[in-house]
């Protein structure tokens, strides 16, 4: 974290930069409009992000603000002015300063950002002071926090409602307080380290995707000048400096100028036809787009807004709002004339064409298809040898984002999905308690339990008096990652009706959610008569990506062999890490056609099932794989009533259904 009065730092002009034309243009806009909203920009590393931001900061001149004031209060405008500062009145005196810019990290708690209650002031007078956080020391300046999508999602929402209002309310630790806080927001983030909640993501005015340059003498040209620059600062800035003054003089001529830029009705029309084609959720993209029309008007000296000064912003006003367009209901094909009972579950597996990982059909040995050889060699009993085919991994699905229950107990880690009870001082205060163990100090609390005693108690100069027994602590939370387990089965009948297409499909949707989440997944195959860990726990979607295209299908279903394999693999994380949250997934349609023992392999499987339950009391969920027929058995959900595990069909895995009942199970 660093504030403009201890930035000592030369920065890099902005004139100089080359390329990033969405980006610059985005934080001009900024600098003419700072109510435009805020900015977002994603794309890669080394893309001159916070080289852009700290160069933006340089063009703006120094301001004028009132002396002593933490908010750096613009003494000429009273109505935005702090509370102290509107009581003064005529008797403020006038300082300089350049425009503040905060670095806010990723590890920032609620109280730094917002602000909190003066210990030490309390302590003195016994009356509550207030002392601002990283919002207040960033009125009328910029606010940039780098990987902004790694932020908690409050804490983002604090900061966009002050950023869109201009007005930091700050309600806790028995303080109201409402100070100013107009400043331009500046979010980061690389997309694949996980997007933002699509209702934060509105409320961003701009966005910029950029990537680097792909023109070499774009390149070359960046290379010379970070290297004359490195090598003498002074002489590159005195090079740039005539650039520098004309960008700031464009910047203070469009503020002149944004006040009397006209919008003529048919630009009202051509933004609400724009938005309506974007397919945008509610209003806000027309009103932005209307907002950064007019400010881009300012900028290039137009007197009124024109459909090109609409045309040219509405991709960044729309980048992170546009809708893909419903989908036309399409009717049911109608059934062939020969149409007579439902297929059975061999028939499927004798008719559907396996796959490879092409989407090709492969022939099986004299033209037979290799579900049905698969099938064959299933009832053979192994005494020919098993066909396995891999299939292709089908389309992923966007996961929905469902925020599951707090979890009642104390856990450790990091992440993004569960919000848990946490022992650390990193998390959200939301409670205050009587117990003493992580000298956490909830201030608030410890006054007013000492307070009602005050009288009694011999004050020897001081304004308070706190004994041991009023002390508090708070409690806090957070967010942590899981520890996913997908149990698959790929014996040979997951062949038929593209049934392994899909499943793997939705097993890349969900791997792609817990990677962005920061969960832990690891992946069992059970297939002819046992099971295999094909990827050991790891946060690496590429891994779980490689392993899962690889997967072959074929032979009988060993299913205790993969509950049991399952069983030791969550026992090895849970002694590894105590705290963390492990949920199994099952792919089957339960149809155990191998037994470890002998026995009965359904009966075996049962028992198995029974035991996860008991032993570990861990959240499961079973996706059943059968085909719904009149032959369809229900295995798959007798097992998971048994596990004490939700239970969903093969049809919902290609909706986001999976996704929900997945998240739901997290939060049991």
């Amino acid at each position: 974290m660093q504030t403009a009065t201890k930035q000592q730092r030369t920065t890099y002009p902005f004139a100089a930069l080359v390329g990033q034309e969405d980006l610059q243009l985005g934080l001009l806009l900024h600098a003419v409009n700072p109510r435009l909203g805020g900015m977002l920009i994603r794309g890669e590393k080394g893309t001159a992000k916070s080289t852009a931001v700290r160069g933006l900061a340089e063009l703006l001149p120094v301001m004028e603000t009132v002396q002593g004031c933490p908010y750096h209060c613009d003494p000429r405008e009273s109505g935005t002015a702090c509370e102290e500062c509107r009581t003064a009145g005529s008797s403020r005196k006038i300082s300089v300063m350049p425009v503040p810019v905060v670095e806010l990290p990723v590890s920032a708690t609620e109280d730094r950002v917002v602000g909190s209650l003066d210990f030490e002031q309390t302590m003195k007078t016994g009356r509550r002071a207030f002392t601002p956080g990283l919002m207040g020391e960033a009125n009328r300046g910029i606010i940039y926090v780098d990987e902004i999508n790694l932020l908690d999602d409050h804490i983002v929402d604090v900061l966009l409602d002050a950023a869109g209002s201009g007005i930091n309310v700050v309600e806790r630790e028995g303080i109201s307080v409402t100070h100013p806080a107009g400043f331009i927001l500046v979010g980061t983030m690389n997309p694949e380290e996980g997007d933002i909640r699509p209702q934060l993501l509105d409320r961003f005015a701009l966005c910029a995707d950029i990537t680097g340059e792909a023109d070499p003498h774009a390149r070359v040209k960046i290379i010379k000048r970070r290297e004359t620059f490195d090598l003498a600062p002074a002489d590159f800035l005195a090079e740039w400096r005539t650039k520098q003054q004309e960008l700031r003089e464009k910047i203070a001529a469009a503020k002149k100028k944004l006040p009397q830029v006209v919008v003529a009705d048919t630009v009202y029309e051509y933004i609400g036809d724009l938005c309506m084609k974007a397919c945008v959720a509610g209003h806000r993209a027309d009103v932005v787009l209307l907002r950064a029309a007019v400010t881009l008007a300012a900028w290039r000296g137009h007197g009124r807004v024109t459909p090109g000064d609409v045309a040219d912003i509405a991709p960044m006003v729309l980048a992170h709002r546009r809708r893909q367009p419903p989908q036309p209901e399409q009717q049911a094909p109608e059934p062939p004339p020969d149409a007579g009972e439902p297929p059975t579950e061999q028939d499927e597996q004798q008719q559907a064409p396996e796959r490879r990982p092409d989407n090709r059909p492969e022939a099986g040995p004299a033209g037979e298809a290799p579900g049905q050889q698969a099938e064959a060699d299933k009832q053979a009993g192994g005494s020919q040898p098993v066909k396995e085919v891999v299939y292709a991994i089908g389309t992923p699905f966007a996961v929905k984002r469902v925020a599951p229950d707090r979890d009642r107990l104390v856990r450790r880690g990091s992440g993004r999905r569960s919000r848990t009870r946490t022992d650390s001082r990193a998390g959200r205060y939301v409670k205050s308690t009587c117990r003493r163990e992580r000298n956490d100090l909830a201030l608030d609390a410890t006054i007013r339990a000492a307070a009602p005693f005050q009288r009694r108690r011999r004050q020897n100069g001081r304004a308070l008096v706190i004994e041991k027994g009023d002390i508090r602590e708070k409690e806090r939370e957070k967010r942590i990652g899981n520890f996913i387990l997908f149990v698959v089965d790929a014996s040979g009948s997951m062949g038929a009706r593209q049934r392994m297409v899909e499943t793997k499909g939705a097993i890349l949707s969900l791997l792609l959610d817990a990677y962005q989440k920061r969960d832990r997944v690891a992946m069992i195959a059970f297939r002819g008569t046992q099971a295999e860990l094909l990827l050991p726990p790891t946060n690496s979607v590429e891994l779980a990506q490689k392993s899962l295209s690889e997967l072959p299908v074929g032979g009988k279903t060993p299913l205790t062999a993969g509950l049991v394999k399952a069983m030791e693999v969550i026992r090895q994380q849970l002694k590894r890490s105590p705290h963390m949250r492990p949920i199994l997934i099952l792919l089957s349609d339960g149809k155990a056609t191998a037994a470890m023992a002998g026995g009965s392999p359904l009966a075996e499987a049962r028992l198995t099932a029974a035991s996860i339950r008991e032993e570990l009391d861990i959240a499961c969920l079973v996706v059943d794989t059968e085909k719904k027929d009149l032959l369809s058995l229900g295995i798959a959900q007798e097992l998971a009533a048994i596990m004490g595990a939700k239970c969903c069909t093969i049809d919902q895995l290609k909706t986001d259904s999976l996704a929900g009942l997945v998240r739901a199970q997290l939060a049991t």
